[in-house]
């Protein structure tokens, strides 16, 4: 089945990874079990309001059918998570799942401590059943380096030992990315500062704007590289980035970030806190995409937030990332598409379009009452894809403006469900907003420009097999 309840909000994602109602923001713990996918996320279950947050939970054999299972994880009264279990990550820890997550009590001032809860029947599939430790092992952030924000830890393996990382933030206004040798996962050792904002090449990458990093996580490529994925605080959730580069292991064990290039991780305005999960093969990532409309529309559809779909990331020989929609996602598309050719065509709720242009090319999706339209530009020849939703305003600081991608613009995948918008041009770019539809605006496609071939999808509930 859609992981997401049926709604009668047209903006309602049905594919992806969101809760029937209420709240949800970042993937936390995507993990392989016994044959089954298992995510989890930052949840309310009580409003569409970030406040009381638990761990909700999801898991799918395929990426596509989606199961809702009881609340992993929910705060303990007088416990060290009693103000909120916050994002982490689920390891494998001697064939017991473990989540490694942010706990945060009553008299936090922006530090959490590192918890853990453990599935107390691993031999389950579903992993329903989880039992909190009572005492965190670490309970804030190490003496003498002034850190103001300590949360998200990601635990991960390298050089025959477990290492996690945590997210942080100093006083003097520099972002960092902590270390710790937690190989064995109930003793953890503070290793160093892997990586931090005074970096030239993260200074290059991603600007001086951030004072602190949430959410790192790190992956191996199969050509060796690794890289490093931060989301950029600067007292809100600005934007999110990635460093490719070497993991150096010092003769004292130490290991250090070594950043060879970086950039933008998604250059859309509705994506943040992406979590990763590392499999032999391959690398898969989920972000969680914010509602852009005002509250007072969330309040009366009941819900907020949705996941992203799952999205292959890896590395070109340049360093650049590589990021493609999990080819999982095939499995949602209609046994026939709905437009094979150039011209015009009525737009489902929810669809998978691919455009290949040989030269420029604009591919309108959206005609409002008055005749203004949401498109995507290509142009092969300059490099560039412009999203133009200025008529389609968010409401959010961040505006509505024009989002130029400059990547190689032959061509794009795009990938809509409900106010879910996905854009991958090429692998080399994504742009990720949320568009809302009004009542009196026409879902019509329309390409204009000579040489583009289209096809494109309906999105259908799957079939069991």
């Amino acid at each position: 089945m859609s992981v997401s309840a049926q709604s009668t909000d047209p903006g309602a994602p049905r594919f992806r990874v969101r809760p029937p109602a209420n709240w949800i923001n970042d993937p936390n713990g995507p993990f392989r079990w016994r044959g089954r996918h298992h995510l989890f996320y930052q949840h309310n279950p009580d409003a569409p309001v970030h406040t009381n947050v638990h761990w909700g939970h999801v898991s799918s054999a395929d990426l596509v059918h989606w199961e809702h299972h009881p609340i992993a994880l929910s705060p303990t009264p007088g416990g060290p998570d009693e103000a909120g279990c916050w994002s982490g990550c689920v390891v494998d820890d001697d064939g017991v799942p473990t989540a490694v997550y942010t706990g945060v009590d009553r008299q936090h001032t922006g530090l959490g401590s590192i918890c853990l809860a453990r599935a107390l029947m691993p031999e389950d599939e579903t992993l329903t059943d989880w039992r909190p430790l009572p005492t965190p092992v670490v309970t804030g952030p190490p003496a003498g380096l002034d850190v103001v924000m300590f949360r998200d830890p990601f635990v991960f393996r390298s050089g025959g030992r477990r290492w996690a990382l945590v997210g942080a933030g100093h006083a003097d206004g520099t972002p960092s990315v902590l270390l710790y040798d937690c190989d064995d996962l109930t003793d953890w050792r503070f290793a160093g500062v892997l990586l931090d904002g005074n970096d030239p090449v993260a200074a290059d990458a991603f600007g001086d704007k951030a004072v602190g990093w949430e959410c790192p996580q790190l992956y191996a490529t199969a050509g060796g590289e690794w890289v490093l994925v931060v989301s950029l605080w600067d007292g809100n959730p600005c934007a999110t980035g990635y460093l490719t580069g070497r993991l150096e292991q010092y003769e004292e064990g130490e290991l250090h970030f070594a950043a060879r290039t970086g950039g933008r991780l998604d250059h859309g305005r509705d994506f943040y806190a992406p979590a990763v999960l590392q499999e032999p093969d391959r690398a898969l990532m989920w972000g969680w995409s914010w509602e852009a409309r005002e509250q007072s529309e969330v309040d009366r559809a009941g819900w907020a937030g949705v996941l992203t779909a799952p999205r292959v990331v890896d590395v070109h020989p340049d360093g650049a990332l590589r990021v493609v929609p999990a080819p999982e996602l095939e499995l949602l598309r209609a046994a026939e598409p709905f437009v094979t050719a150039p011209g015009r065509a009525p737009l489902p709720q929810a669809y998978d379009l691919t455009v290949t242009a040989r030269g420029r090319t604009t591919v309108s999706l959206l005609r409002s009452a008055s005749g203004a339209e949401l498109t995507v530009r290509l142009d092969p020849d300059e490099s560039t894809v412009t999203l133009d939703r200025r008529d389609w305003p968010r409401a959010r600081p961040d505006g509505s403006a024009p989002i130029v991608v400059r990547a190689p613009a032959g061509q794009v995948r795009i990938l809509v469900d409900g106010s879910l918008f996905e854009l991958f041009v090429g692998d080399r770019a994504t742009v990720t907003e949320r568009v809302y539809r009004r009542p009196d605006d026409v879902p019509e496609l329309v390409v204009t420009g000579s040489g583009a071939t289209v096809t494109g999808w309906e999105l259908v509930p799957p079939t069991h097999g």
